[in-house]
């Protein structure tokens, strides 16, 4: 998957733990990319959208 031109973010809730935490790129067209921030040029994770929405509607649950 191609993630040109991904605006990478780190989470809200992100403290300040020593940058271990991730960050969400969700501003390309039917793709979602999450990395390691730690590691920005390695490997991402790509989700649809609607993955993506239903995977952080879960976690807020807690």
């Amino acid at each position: 998957m191609d993630l040109t031109g991904a605006r990478w973010r780190t989470s809200t809730r992100s403290g300040s733990n020593g940058g271990s935490c991730v960050e969400v790129a969700d501003n390309l067209p039917g793709v979602v990319g999450v990395r390691d921030s730690k590691d920005r040029s390695g490997p991402a994770l790509t989700f649809a959208p609607a993955s993506w929405r239903a995977f952080v509607a879960y976690t807020k649950r807690f």
